[in-house]
């Protein structure tokens, strides 16, 4: 019996190694594998091209814009492509493999990345493609994997990620030139600088006894909430490149601050802002006046227009009138200004541009595919000057189509320099990115509590330190003992 089991494990031992082995070896010879010669650019014939896309894309009808143009382009190849009918989400090492998977998939970079390890993607060859020379190298950055002196790219960047601040301009106040304009350039200063924000936000929730709000947002949420911490030095992986997963570095230079901000920020909120019922309710509560501002992604600017204009349609006004008024009340703008010393009640003191979690979401293409040159030329025509302009237009993206961006402007070429000057801090297109929001969020949650329970747990800078420091030691033992 005894030796039975030393030679099952020894057998298990021996077929896990070579398993091991050969992933290394798959990975190792990415630079000389089949997936190189794919891409001929000899068009398969008569094939179905399954794309998974964004619910966004689905609602606004953008994706059957896009299906239908490229499917009347390539009617005389007989190439068909059509919606995956997939989840937004949908996670296609589960599923490629089997043949569940899409052929193209649209997807913000850490989600594809994390592909790459596996060869559920495959290496593009971007310069063929028309919007390569149109398109931020930063953009692109976010879909490179480095390997033997080899750069390899896996996406295709169509739109750039950062949080913005939304807020109602019929919700301020009258006077507020008067009361809240400080420099005399006729921006109000509760959006233009995080501390008038949050004084602005303590005077409506006194004057309403915590009915009405000011500044809202889930603070648990990882992806808005680490941009305090990297105002001040910090950041998630270290390195040239920013994806060194040994160096965490959430507690690193001055990033407590950060942490004094999220408290100071949930004293003005109420409980919802430890968990997601803020981020769900947004649309609702900023439309019926309950949220003057909140701080989201461009791209469900419409999601916002629409609970808009149906709540000015409830007070009476015409379907047009409605629209027209939502479209001139709700503005977005880049995030506002931090206090360089961390503390929202310094009014007066020298301010920072505050350096935001962001992401660049583009296409890639399935290694299961059974038609990689028919996929490649849907990525060519999805990210072609006028159909990344239409996904401009109608989904309120921040192209990273220079071209476009410019054409369009406004807040559009703001985000497009950000990107290019360092104050979006791209998300880490490593796997390791998965075991970073636990820990963080639950942390960012924490001290929200923290304040609106008056449990003063983190009270001093020290004690905000040693919860930061925790946090990378719980994302450090997540990637490297939890996994080993």
């Amino acid at each position: 019996m005894k030796k039975n089991l030393v030679a099952l494990i020894t057998h298990f031992c021996v077929i896990s190694g070579l398993l091991i082995s050969f992933g290394a070896l798959s990975l190792v010879d990415l630079s000389s594998n089949e997936e190189q010669s794919k891409f001929t650019g000899e068009l398969e014939k008569n094939v179905t091209i399954r794309v998974l896309e964004n619910d966004t894309a689905k609602e606004t009808g953008y994706l059957k814009e896009l299906l239908d143009a490229f499917n009347e382009a390539y009617k005389d190849y007989g190439i068909e492509a059509k919606d995956a009918n997939m989840d937004q989400y949908t996670d296609l090492e589960t599923g490629g493999p089997y043949g569940y998977g899409p052929d193209v998939l649209y997807q913000a970079n850490d989600a594809i990345m994390k592909y790459v390890s596996g060869r559920h993607i495959l290496p593009l060859p971007i310069e063929e493609l028309e919007c390569y020379e149109h398109t931020s190298s930063k953009a692109f950055d976010a879909y490179k994997y480095k390997m033997n002196d080899q750069t390899y790219y896996f996406g295709v960047p169509v739109n750039i990620q950062q949080p913005l601040l939304f807020y109602r301009k019929d919700l301020l106040p009258s006077d507020w030139k008067e009361k809240w304009d400080k420099d005399n350039n006729d921006v109000p200063d509760m959006v233009e600088y995080w501390s008038s924000l949050y004084s602005y936000s303590k005077e409506i929730v006194d004057n309403s006894s915590r009915q009405k709000f000011g500044y809202m947002k889930s603070l648990n949420d990882g992806y808005f909430a680490s941009g305090y911490f990297f105002s001040y030095g910090g950041y998630v992986f270290g390195g040239e490149d920013e994806n060194d997963v040994y160096d965490i570095g959430f507690s690193k230079n001055d990033s407590y601050l950060g942490g004094r901000i999220i408290r100071q920020l949930a004293s003005v909120m109420n409980l919802e802002c430890t968990e997601d019922t803020i981020t769900r309710n947004s649309y609702s509560r900023l439309a019926q006046g309950t949220y003057f501002a909140t701080m989201t992604t461009p791209d469900v600017y419409s999601l916002f227009i629409k609970e808009l204009t149906n709540q000015y349609i409830k007070e009476g006004l015409s379907k047009e009138e409605a629209s027209n008024k939502a479209k001139e009340n709700l503005i977005v703008k880049d995030v506002p200004l931090l206090p360089k010393s961390g503390d929202l009640l310094d009014q007066e003191g020298p301010t920072i541009k505050m350096k935001v979690m962001g992401g660049v979401n583009g296409y890639a293409i399935s290694s299961y595919t059974k038609a990689p040159n028919a996929s490649l030329e849907f990525v060519k025509f999805a990210t072609s000057y006028s159909m990344i302009k239409k996904r401009a237009q109608m989904l309120s993206i921040s192209p990273s189509r220079e071209d476009v961006s410019k054409e369009e402007g406004g807040l559009n070429d703001m985000i497009y320099e950000n990107l290019n000057n360092g104050d979006i801090y791209v998300m880490p297109s490593v796997r390791e990115l998965a075991q970073v929001w636990t820990p963080l969020q639950t942390f960012c949650a924490q001290l929200a509590d923290d304040v609106l329970n008056n449990k003063g747990k983190f009270e001093t800078d020290e004690s905000i330190k040693d919860g930061l420091k925790n946090v990378d030691q719980q994302i450090y033992d997540a990637i490297h003992t939890l996994n080993s």
